[in-house]
């Protein structure tokens, strides 16, 4: 049941929700707060993504509920975490578009919604007047886009254009301006495997990224980190992942490179291919033993070649992508709907750099568990500067609703986030988080887990195919590396997080509890 009901939402005459503020959420794929200046300035810099959080805020504690693509798309269009909103893994997962979502109370609310770029839930799109996706995971270069029709029609070009060219003109063109409406841009950038636009295929070149702290982490104690298949080293592709392609040297990734870079037209493919096979034939040189077949080497120096390469393609495919928000931005303050929209930039989780060695996402520890998160504020809402509480992916929807007027149903997971972008500190705001990831046995081999966290110390549980806790104290170990779970004087420390664990799971109505019962 709702907190008003839907039936006097829907009787809502059109002008008090043209009064409302409009939404243009902008969410990229893989993109993490280390690769965004505003959060980190060791690697890049995001003039334009620093230009949301500079005239808006920034929020320092923002995670997901379920690090992967498709589940964490279905956390924020649901307000719910993973075990009710039906989609918990992308391998088996298909997102049951008849449910109760944020874009269709909008649309009940009298708000006019558009979904442009990266679906990845499976099912076609509901509650949107207007979508265009991609199929599947989509191709940067020429990519194909499933029409409201059910056609699929090939657009010339680099994706991330695009896609912006497609929110801009749905703005421009296709919007109701008598209605106040909610537009999702949804980016493939920043997604594996970092194909650059090509005006930016030598950018960065001449830069060395430093290695991470925990680069050559050993995992001790760390039994499920050590069974993972993500690890620069050993499992990156040489030619999918760091484009070291050769015509004798078939990977297992080989084929699907190669028909993503065939999408390139001639005389780009010709560049394209320039470029990268004179990186190909010094690396081969320099490392002649990987031109036999064998993909990994597990030397220090191909490691530390691999991580160059994926941080230099990682940084271009973010230089593109910030450009684009850096086109919407202006767009709206020409259009004169700046003061009018409140924007929101995100990704559908964090990613890892090189810590721990890895790429890629899915566990609770933190480079992935937490995503960036920075808004800017329509005129009225006068908060500038940094959010300090926690929040979570399940937050945006309520958030949303609370912001159109829009009645928040009870069976939503998370919490509006209007309080504390007016400045308000609840006393009753959340002390830690839930998560749940499920996807095992599955691509990079990361073993099923739940956890809370409670802001510094962190409790995990590895289950089914392996039984293993992890606890972790953020304040002294904040890179994650001593496991002090049934280590002297942790007792009361663990027992405290188990009450507040469980305490989650029924609150969230998690079945696990009943397999795995806790004390």
């Amino acid at each position: 049941m709702s907190r008003i009901s839907l039936l006097a939402l829907a009787a809502l005459p059109a002008a008090v929700s043209a009064q409302r503020y409009n939404i243009v959420y902008i969410m990229t794929d893989d993109h993490t707060a280390q690769m965004m200046s505003c959060y980190d300035t060791r690697y890049i810099e995001t003039p334009n993504l620093d230009r949301i959080a500079r005239d808006g805020v920034r929020f320092t504690r923002s995670y997901v509920a379920n690090s992967l693509s498709g589940p964490s798309r279905a956390c924020m269009l649901t307000g719910k975490h993973s075990h009710a909103n039906g989609f918990t893994n992308n391998e088996h997962g298909i997102f049951d578009g008849s449910q109760q979502t944020m874009p269709k109370l909008l649309q009940r609310a009298g708000y006019q919604t558009a979904m442009i770029g990266k679906w990845h839930l499976v099912s076609l799109p509901t509650g949107f007047d207007y979508w265009n996706i991609l199929p599947e995971q989509g191709d940067y270069y020429n990519p194909d886009f499933i029409t409201m029709t059910g056609d699929t029609v090939t657009e010339h070009g680099y994706l991330t254009n695009i896609v912006t060219d497609k929110a801009i003109n749905w703005l421009e063109n296709q919007r109701d301006p008598s209605r106040p409406f909610l537009l999702l841009i949804h980016h493939k950038a920043c997604h594996r495997n970092w194909l650059p636009e090509l005006k930016y295929l030598r950018e960065y070149e001449d830069v060395t990224f430093p290695l991470p702290e925990t680069f050559f982490d050993n995992y001790a104690g760390r039994e499920a980190a050590a069974a993972q298949e993500m690890h620069i080293d050993r499992d990156m592709d040489i030619v999918y992942d760091t484009k070291m392609f050769r015509p004798d040297l078939h990977t297992r990734l080989t084929p699907n490179y190669r028909r993503m870079v065939s999408r390139l037209d001639g005389r780009d493919q010709q560049e394209y291919d320039w470029f990268y096979d004179s990186l190909s034939l010094d690396f081969y040189r320099r490392f002649p033993q990987m031109a036999d077949g064998r993909t990994t080497d597990h030397s220090r120096e191909v490691a530390i070649f691999k991580y160059q390469r994926y941080m230099r393609d990682y940084a271009k495919v973010v230089k593109s992508l910030d450009d684009n928000v850096g086109r919407v931005l202006d767009y709206l303050k020409a259009a004169g709907l700046d003061d009018s929209t409140l924007v929101v930039y995100t990704s559908d989780q964090g990613f890892y750099m090189g810590e721990h060695g890895w790429f890629d996402k899915r566990f609770m520890y933190e480079e992935s568990f937490s995503t960036p998160l920075i808004m800017k504020l329509p005129k009225g809402m006068t908060l500038r500067g940094d959010i300090n509480e926690m929040v979570q992916n399940i937050d945006y929807a309520p958030t949303f609703l609370d912001i159109a007027g829009a009645p928040i149903p009870d069976d939503i997971h998370g919490v509006s986030l209007l309080p504390l972008l007016r400045g308000e500190h609840p006393k009753d705001w959340r002390q830690s988080l839930y998560y749940h990831y499920y996807e095992y046995p599955a691509e990079h081999s990361v073993k099923r887990h739940y956890g809370v966290f409670d802001g510094r110390y962190k409790l995990i549980h590895f289950y089914r195919d392996i039984d293993q806790w992890e606890l972790f104290d953020l304040q002294s170990d904040p890179h994650e590396l001593h496991n002090i779970y049934g280590t002297e004087g942790t007792k009361r420390l663990t027992q405290r997080l188990m009450r507040e664990l469980k305490r989650l799971q029924q609150q969230y109505n998690d079945p696990i509890l009943e397999q795995f019962p806790l004390p």
